[in-house]
């Protein structure tokens, strides 16, 4: 190879290396607006950087796709598809990275509003582009949105095939990933009956939440750990974590439905209905204004309305981890 080759090739690989760089730097800001707990409030901060951008520029279009998201967990799903078609229309121009994440957002769009059977192929073409420009923080978002949305028997397979991507990534926020992908995992093999081994992933959650050192994720796992010890039998345990939680939250001057919830169910595991009362109440007065729950879980609200008031109640479906999505 001749000397001048050999610039050229170097140049050429210092530019795309750059290049990513920026466009990696730009999804991480973007990505520190969100307030999960607060769509409505992401979305005012992501309109606010739509602005700072030309018009149909990627960082701007770049921007629109979370803009869509917050609409989606507003419930806003009509909005969410006619701001996704509009980026639709200029999506040929725009970079890989951002084609990706208009296919997650359409994707999860559809899955939130009941159609995960459509979202599945949006999120197998996020991934396989995402792989092939070695995105590596979408591609673990695109294998994690399949474990979700795939059909059951299918949903094991694409966490495992997240988290080896999280695993092998040499990106940091990728790596970052494990923590959500060993709670999903954890779930799985409950759904599956497994309860030690859900157990097991979701230790390993909460250790690795904590080394992140969030706050409120790391009282998520921490529910979550007590969830698998109310399964097991292990009530006692069950009960210090939660009611430990609870604590802590008070101190912070927060309320959590699902903590006040769970410390029900474990009184109601001990046959203790009069000491589920209470707790079934706040529960009740924290979640019932929930629009996803009020959507997706009535009867799990009904429930926690009948416990409060001494009355027979009946069984649901497993409560899902109180996550956002």
């Amino acid at each position: 190879m001749t000397p001048l080759r050999a610039l050229i090739l170097l140049l050429s690989f210092l530019m795309t290396t750059s290049a990513a760089a920026q466009v990696e730097s730009f999804a991480a800001t973007l990505d520190a607006l969100w307030d999960f707990d607060k769509p409505a409030v992401s979305e005012e901060c992501f309109r606010t950087e739509v602005k700072k951008w030309p018009t149909g520029s990627a960082e701007a279009q770049e921007a629109r796709t979370q803009i869509a998201r917050t609409l989606a967990l507003q419930r806003k799903f009509a909005d969410a598809h006619a701001l996704l078609d509009d980026i639709e229309r200029t999506l040929a121009l725009l970079p890989v990275h951002v084609r990706v994440r208009y296919l997650l957002e359409r994707g999860r769009t559809l899955n939130s509003s009941g159609s995960p059977q459509r979202a599945v192929p949006l999120f197998a073409q996020a991934l396989e582009l995402s792989e092939a420009a070695r995105d590596e923080f979408y591609a673990v978002d695109a294998a994690h949105m399949l474990g979700i949305a795939a059909p059951p028997a299918e949903r094991l397979g694409w966490n495992l095939k997240a988290l080896s991507l999280a695993e092998a990534a040499t990106d940091a926020r990728a790596r970052g990933w494990r923590a959500s992908l060993y709670n999903n995992i954890g779930w799985t093999y409950f759904d599956d009956g497994k309860t030690a081994t859900a157990l097991d992933y979701w230790e390993k959650a909460l250790a690795a939440r904590q080394a992140m050192g969030n706050a409120r994720t790391t009282r998520i796992a921490k529910w979550t750990v007590a969830r698998g010890y109310r399964a097991m039998g292990r009530l006692d345990d069950a009960e210090a974590a939660q009611k430990s939680l609870a604590v802590e939250l008070a101190q912070a001057g927060e309320a959590d439905g699902f903590v006040y919830e769970e410390l029900a169910e474990i009184a109601l595991a001990r046959g203790d209905a009069k000491s589920a009362q209470p707790w079934a109440a706040k529960a009740h007065t924290a979640l019932k204004d929930d629009p996803s729950l009020a959507a997706k879980e009535a009867p799990r609200l009904a429930r926690l309305a009948a416990i409060a008031a001494g009355q027979p109640a009946a069984p649901v479906r497993r409560p899902a981890a109180p996550v956002k999505p």
